[in-house]
């Protein structure tokens, strides 16, 4: 009996690297089977587009981003802990279109196919309708429909994580899988072209787990997968950043130091919509926000004990252990919080939590259990409208600070400080971005610059320093004219030589 079910058990992995099975019922069956998760990726693109809004204007994270690759500005500074995926993503539209609604668009359609051909790799060991529920858990929570259209880097390791263990099980199940192989290395060079130390996190439980498998061929494909997208963070260290050590400890600097930080209550603050949670004081949340976060241990172990009676451990327990390890620098090496850190965690606690749901209703031979059923739904429902009650306040707020900097941008054009032209100071990154001049900072984090570089460039270019209202201008702007604008001074450089504009 084991054999018979082993020997299905490959076939349908086979059946699942060539995409498709063989005879005419089975390819019914699959095409049927594919269909939720089609529907589910589907709904998330458009809850993306309806619940969040392609008009939404670009955050300060998603300016450096884009403006490597940007038809709008001159390239943001690139700080340590940054990588380049984000900027590769979005260069088929920000390098030929400075359309933040086709940006958004081109994400939220991508987003939406990532998610889908991350769930179609865990056919072989869940049914569709638990890998449609996984979707729907994970692509309902208002931290993934907010980042979904955002040029940022986190949701990318979350459905390359996904891709990535999905494959390694269904490689290390059957040898023969190349089509595995192949989409072990993809997901774990796109978790490495998005965030290299995630990845390396994320992948621990696997390169554990290979040390006795003595795998050689799936050894070489998520090392080659890593290596691939980690590649070009590694040679910029050498070239930029004096080696990769230097650029590690820069990382570490600009991130506040990273130690022994207990993060967990930073991480509970920031589920009430705070998208950057630095410091991160006050009280905790209302618990009916927090509930569900609360829940996800339970509900992890409810799915390791029904995986264990069910004699199929290996495909809950990894992505329970990469979730974990993936967690690790976010809840305790850190001392500060931004939910999107978690998304990793969240798709990967997301199948397992969805097959022990799946369980919770249903009854030995497939009945559903009414109560249960019923309960669950009462609860989810719950959950919903906690999630878009938080996402509806995350994009308004957002959307009201990123009107702030357009109109500050708009000001800086009617007093003549248009492209060429350099903006530094308070915000000065977003803030230049959207005026499409170059930005420059003499301290900081992004301190690329001296202020004796910035006065030299001020008798180029027409030139702006930004300071809080009411403060004092920076050191190298005293006696520069001032004029308010959206929450802003803004200090202007006397005209260059042959500049009659202002």
């Amino acid at each position: 009996m084991a054999d018979d079910r082993n020997a299905t058990l490959v076939g349908a992995r086979r059946a699942a690297r060539r995409g498709a099975p063989t005879s005419g019922s089975g390819a019914a069956r699959w095409a049927h089977g594919s269909r939720p998760l089609a529907a589910v990726a589907a709904a998330f693109t458009v809850a993306q587009l309806v619940l969040v809004g392609p008009g939404l204007g670009l955050g300060w994270d998603e300016t450096v981003y884009v403006s490597q690759i940007s038809a709008q500005a001159p390239p943001a500074f690139f700080s340590a802990p940054r990588a380049r995926g984000v900027s590769l993503l979005v260069a088929p539209v920000t390098s030929w279109s400075t359309s933040t609604e086709l940006l958004r668009v081109h994400l939220a359609v991508l987003s939406g196919l990532g998610l889908h051909l991350a769930l179609r790799v865990w056919r072989p060991f869940f049914p569709p309708r638990v890998l449609a529920a996984a979707g729907a858990l994970f692509a309902s929570l208002w931290v993934t429909l907010f980042y979904g259209p955002a040029a940022m880097p986190n949701l990318w390791v979350a459905i390359g994580a996904l891709a990535c263990v999905g494959c390694f099980l269904r490689a290390r199940a059957d040898r023969a899988d190349r089509t595995a192989l192949w989409g072990v290395a993809a997901g774990a060079a796109l978790m490495a072209w998005m965030r290299p130390t995630d990845a390396v996190w994320t992948a621990l439980p696997l390169l554990v787990l290979l040390i006795p498998a003595r795998s050689g061929r799936l050894a070489l494909a998520l090392l080659a997968g890593l290596a691939t997208g980690g590649g070009q963070w590694i040679a910029e260290a050498y070239l930029s950043h004096g080696g990769l050590g230097r650029r590690l400890s820069e990382a570490s600097r600009i991130q506040g130091g990273l130690g022994w930080h207990v993060a967990v209550d930073d991480q509970l603050r920031g589920l009430v919509g705070r998208t950057l949670c630095r410091p991160c004081t006050g009280p905790l949340p209302d618990p009916v926000i927090v509930a569900w976060w609360c829940l996800l241990p339970l509900a992890a172990a409810a799915a390791l004990a029904v995986a264990a009676r069910a004699r199929r451990t290996t495909p809950t327990l990894l992505p329970l252990a990469c979730a974990a390890t993936a967690a690790v620098p976010y809840l305790f090496l850190i001392g500060y919080a931004a939910p999107r850190f978690l998304l990793p965690v969240y798709a990967l606690l997301a199948v397992p939590v969805a097959d022990a749901l799946s369980h919770l209703v249903t009854a030995p031979g497939g009945r559903v259990r009414p109560v249960a059923a019923g309960l669950l739904a009462l609860g989810l429902a719950g959950h919903l409208a906690v999630q878009y009650v938080v996402l509806d306040r995350v994009v308004d707020r957002t959307a009201a600070d990123r009107r702030d900097w357009a109109r500050t941008a708009a000001d800086l054009h009617r007093f003549g400080v248009r492209p060429p032209c350099l903006v530094t100071g308070t915000e000065a990154v977003p803030v230049a971005y959207y005026a499409g001049c170059a930005s420059a900072n003499p301290r900081g984090h992004n301190a690329n610059t001296t202020e004796a570089g910035i006065a030299r460039t001020a008798d180029r270019i027409p030139t702006a320093a930004l300071s809080p209202p009411g403060g004092p201008p920076p050191p190298y702007a005293r006696g520069w004219r001032t004029r308010p604008s959206a929450g802003l001074d803004l200090h202007l450089a006397p005209s260059p030589p042959g500049d009659r504009t202002r």
